[in-house]
């Protein structure tokens, strides 16, 4: 037979139906569909919300008062789900809530259309017996109100249905016999917070125990006709639903029409927030709750959101987006795509709207959370317009602008590749100019991408381009012999000497270390491979393949400095002192070098020891007929 020829059809005679073991599918479904046995209270809930909508449907004029009431019995480990919805018959409690898989809340949504009705897949009745050893079901119809019947089951393989005495008002409870791992359910406060969440977006009310007040009281700022401020109310909707962090700001979702037929429109509705929470440079707080016509589905949905947005949080809700079978998760779909981009717009939009109406909120956000939205300003073209002249940026004197920035340096953005210490960190005091952290989350590309946008000068220190900046070349070059001598006595093996000039005056020289060579050294590593992902690593290599990493560190001698000027004038001289005023540059060297956040070159307690060295022969007597070293301001004794 060639290939993708069609089969001949099978004889009937040679098909079988294929067996199911109800009892282990059962306990697939009830057991590990779900990740959590709260969501068996989640479905029960909402199988008493689609009593109702029923009800309403298909008696829109009678007498009825939608109310959910839950109960917990810590004595009997029981809990109890009441609704006054529709019922159930006996032939509907044999048809749909024994049958596996047949929904009669599908079956009716898709012939009314109805959106308010939640249930999809004929599975949320098994969940109850995730935490339940024996479920009771006591009902009765609203088309046979003098009925009443009780289902019962103790697993869900088998069950039995019997006649009882009708209800005062139609309407179904619901008792799971706890399991003993399970008892913890029976207790009406825990009750409180788990549906609180659960129900928030219920148009029905639900109560626990003898409440008076419903769990789902919260005014819904989306759902109301508000008069007056639209903004508190979302701020106080946000902090009865934020977990975790105070609001510092709350901005609406709102639809998305397609237009021109154009897929990427979204129905989704609700609202966000920025938290006061930690920062995305350490952990994302991205929290995301997502409600499918009124009910929980997804509890955290933080990858709706974008992934920069680590300091959102909020709540949408949708009739479109595709649940998974469990209910607990979403299907990756064109819907959830757009609901995508929705959030993303809003986000942007939001912080826009903070900025130009509520400017102490806006202040609040970028204290805390500069380095979020250094980051997300990366991400987005919209947000870098927004940010590029308020967001903080961390420097040597504190958070400033890149704006504060560039007005300090002269005109010129300064930024530190390494993370400073030492000679670096002493450095930049005495040019007594703001040198951005390039080692803090997003500093050094924002920094880059706003250099290009203002058409400034971006001073990167640490790197070999902008050392040469910062360290001019000598106005003449030093003879190689002298070259050598100040190499051989100033600088550690690893070190290369670079004669130069820069300011201040007062700093004889600087050890800067190859920030490039430090990451050409890492990436090296024998364990490199396991840490870093081989496509990143790649490209690294190639980035760092010009780097010979030779010289780890450069030492900058200041010529301009008159205490070196003094040292050469010595060394030419052939004044004795030279090389122990040398050693005396080099030990303060080391010692400087010690402050860094690397590891020091050279032996820190000898450095010490030859300081004391150092001082005692050079204020030890001159010997008869040898000058003596000067004694102006500029000299070793001074400057040095």
């Amino acid at each position: 037979m060639s290939e993708g020829a069609p089969t001949e059809p099978t004889p009937a005679e040679d098909l079988r139906t294929t067996e199911v073991d109800l009892g282990g599918l059962v306990n697939v479904l009830a057991t590990h569909l779900y990740s959590t046995p709260l969501v068996a209270l989640r479905e029960l809930v909402q199988n008493a919300h689609d009593s109702h909508t029923r009800r309403l449907l298909e008696d829109p004029d009678g007498d009825h008062r939608p109310l959910i009431r839950v109960r917990a019995d810590a004595a009997r480990r029981t809990v109890a789900i009441e609704d006054t919805g529709a019922g159930l018959t006996e032939p509907e409690i044999h048809s749909y809530l024994a049958t596996v898989g047949t929904g009669y809340t599908r079956m009716l949504r898709e012939l009314t259309g109805n959106q308010e009705l939640i249930g999809a897949f004929g599975l949320g009745f098994l969940s109850a017996f995730s935490v339940a050893d024996e479920v009771t079901v006591t009902t009765t119809s609203h088309r046979e109100p003098r009925l009443g019947h009780r289902y019962r089951s103790r697993g869900g393989e088998q069950y039995q249905v019997e006649p009882v005495p009708a209800r005062p008002q139609p309407g179904t409870v619901v008792e799971l016999a706890l399991k003993a791992g399970h008892a913890h359910l029976a207790d009406e406060h825990a009750l409180r917070e788990v549906l609180g969440r659960y129900c928030v977006l219920l148009p029905i009310p639900v109560y626990v125990g003898d409440d008076t007040e419903p769990v789902n009281s919260v005014q819904v700022p989306w759902r109301q006709n508000l008069d007056g401020d639209q903004h508190t109310a979302r701020m106080r909707f946000a902090t009865a639903f934020g977990r975790r962090f105070e609001p510092l700001t709350a901005f609406p979702v709102q639809p998305v029409r397609e237009e021109g037929g154009v897929e990427g429109g979204t129905d989704a509705i609700g609202l966000l927030w920025v938290q006061d929470g930690g920062t995305y440079g350490s952990s994302d707080n991205r929290d995301l709750a997502v409600y499918l016509r009124g009910m929980l589905l997804a509890e955290d949905a933080r990858d709706l959101l974008p992934s920069w947005a680590g300091f959102i949080g909020g709540v949408v809700e949708s009739s479109r987006l595709t649940p998974t079978a469990s209910r607990e998760d979403l299907q990756r779909d064109e819907h959830y795509r757009a609901l995508q981009k929705a959030l993303a717009d809003a986000i942007v939009d939001g912080l826009y709207e903070t900025a130009r109406l509520r400017p102490a909120a806006w202040r609040r956000i970028l204290t805390r959370h500069g380095q979020d939205l250094l980051g997300a300003a990366l991400c987005d073209d919209r947000l870098f317009t927004l940010l590029a002249d308020d967001v903080p940026v961390p420097t040597s004197q504190g958070d400033l602008t890149a704006g504060g920035l560039r007005a300090a340096g002269g005109g010129a953005v300064h930024v530190a590749l390494g993370s400073g210490g030492g000679f670096e960190e002493m450095l930049y005091r005495a040019m007594q100019v703001p040198i951005a952290r390039g080692d803090r989350y997003a500093v050094l590309p924002f920094l880059r991408r706003y250099a290009q946008l203002r058409g400034c000068r971006l001073v990167e220190l640490g790197s070999e381009r902008g050392n040469r900046e910062l360290f001019r070349d000598p106005e003449r070059p030093l003879p190689p012999e002298e070259s050598a001598w100040l190499a051989g006595a100033l600088a550690e093996p690893g070190e290369q000497l670079v004669p130069a000039r820069f300011d201040p005056p007062g700093l004889p020289l600087v050890l800067v270390p190859d920030r490039e060579a430090e990451l050409k050294a890492r990436i090296e590593d024998d364990q490199a491979d396991a840490r870093i992902p081989s496509a990143a690593l790649r490209l690294a290599r190639a980035f760092t393949a010009r780097t010979d990493g030779g010289a780890k560190a450069r030492l900058y001698l200041n010529l301009a400095c008159p205490a070196v000027q003094d040292l050469l004038t010595a060394y030419r001289t052939g004044h004795t002192g030279s090389a122990t005023a040398a050693g005396l540059l080099r030990s303060l060297k080391v010692i400087m070098a010690s402050a860094s956040a690397g590891p020091a070159e050279g032996d820190l307690g000898a450095a010490l020891a030859g300081i004391g060295t150092a001082v005692s022969a050079l204020t030890a007597a001159v010997p008869a007929g040898l000058p003596s070293v000067p004694d102006s301001p500029g000299a070793l004794s001074g400057e040095a």
